[in-house]
Formats: C-alpha cells, structure tokens, sequence
C-alpha cells in the first residue's frame, strides 16, 4: 500500500496537498477519462479537524458533495476540474459510480484475501482503492451494481448475509489522495496505469470477492458464538 501524509504534516503544507488534489483530479480526468468533482473538504477549527459541511456528526468528514446537485457538476474535462479545484484547492475528489465504472465496496480484510487469490488466478484487474475506514474498492465495468445481487444468490450466498456491495448509478467513490476524518487517506492498493486501462467485469471478480465476503461474515459469527 502507498505511503500517505499524516494528518499533522498535511496541517503543515495546505498547499502542496492543494496541489497534489488538484493535479490528481486533472490526471484522472485528462488521463483515466473519469469524472470527477469536489466534495467537501477539512478544516481546523478549535485545533481539531471537522468537515467543511459544519456537521459536528458529519459520518464522512471531508469526504462527500458539498452540495445536493453534485451528479451535474461532475466533469470529465481537465480544464474544468483544474479551475473547479483551483477555487477550492482543499475539496476532496469525488468519482461518480455508474459512468464510466462502478465500483465493488468489500471489507478490507475479505478484499486482500480476494487480491491474493484473484493475483494467483492471474486475473485482470483494475485500480482498487483503500479507505481510510478500513474499506476496499474494486474498479470494475458500469452496470455491476444491477448484478451483484443475482450473482451472490447463484454463488449460494444470500446478498444480504455477506458484506458486498457495489456502488453504482447516483453513488460515488472517494479518489485519493482525499483524506476522511483525522483516519488518513484513502490509498491506491492497485494504482491506475495503462495496464489495467480496460476494466473487468463483475463476473470475472465476484467469485472471489463473494468467497472472501463470506468467509469473514462466518468467521465474525464464529466470535460472537
């Protein structure tokens, strides 16, 4: 996993991690065609870290849209995204689902189990992401999200008893760099180069990921018990 700024360090250099926001943002829509668009970002207030929403509760600070119409606001233009974050260097960066990917959101335990076998299957995969949450995210084709649950059933596994979900149409991911919260960054596990350009399908990934999802759904009933 890459190394990323602590949270003391960053409060120290807003503007080189505006610019690492900024430049990340137009590489992923210059170079990934991805949209992109700013969310909200974090603030010091009282010598502590709290959203730009003002939420005290907020559940993802500094990580969501800063405002109700974001799906619109999302660009695919480089230009675009450098004057977008050019206003506001500190937003996080926030990738539509449901475009040009949708994205398989698995625990981060069951996700490296599934990295492991999926790498020993030699399978082709696409970015994945960490969060700081301790949450994985896999790249894969749009449309993923009206098939996960079909699919988990004809694996044997009831959709709702294992913790697999995949964020599509009207949903988002955070991009990193973007930090959440005083957790940290959220992280490339697999980064975005020329290789893994063209995305799987969600059927090429969802055996291991399912296999994964359920073996750490019975391990956590086998502590309880």
């Amino acid at each position: 996993m890459e190394e990323t700024i602590g949270v003391t360090e960053a409060a120290q250099i807003p503007k080189q991690r505006g610019e690492q926001l900024l430049d990340s943002a137009v590489r992923y829509a210059e170079e990934r065609h991805w949209d992109v668009f700013p969310g909200t970002w974090l603030e010091a207030v009282d010598g502590m870290e709290r959203c730009s929403c003002a939420d005290t509760a907020c559940p993802a600070p500094g990580a969501h849209p800063a405002r109700p119409d974001w799906a619109t606001q999302a660009t695919g233009s480089a230009v675009v995204a450098r004057r977008l974050w050019g206003k506001q260097p500190k937003a996080s960066i926030l990738l539509p689902t449901g475009r040009t990917f949708d994205a398989l959101d698995v625990p981060e335990s069951a996700g490296f189990l599934a990295l492991a076998r999926m790498e020993r299957m030699d399978l082709a995969l696409g970015p994945v992401t960490c969060t700081p949450d301790r949450r994985m995210m896999f790249f894969v084709l749009p449309g993923a999200a009206a098939k996960v649950p079909d699919l988990v059933r004809k694996l044997g596994w009831s959709p709702s008893g294992i913790d697999l979900v995949a964020r599509g149409e009207g949903q988002y991911v955070a991009a990193p760099p973007t930090r959440v919260g005083g957790h940290g960054a959220v992280q490339w596990a697999r980064r975005p180069t020329p290789a893994n350009r063209w995305l799987p399908d969600v059927e090429e990934l969802i055996c291991p990921l399912a296999y994964a999802c359920a073996r750490e759904a019975a391990d956590a009933r086998s502590r309880q018990g």
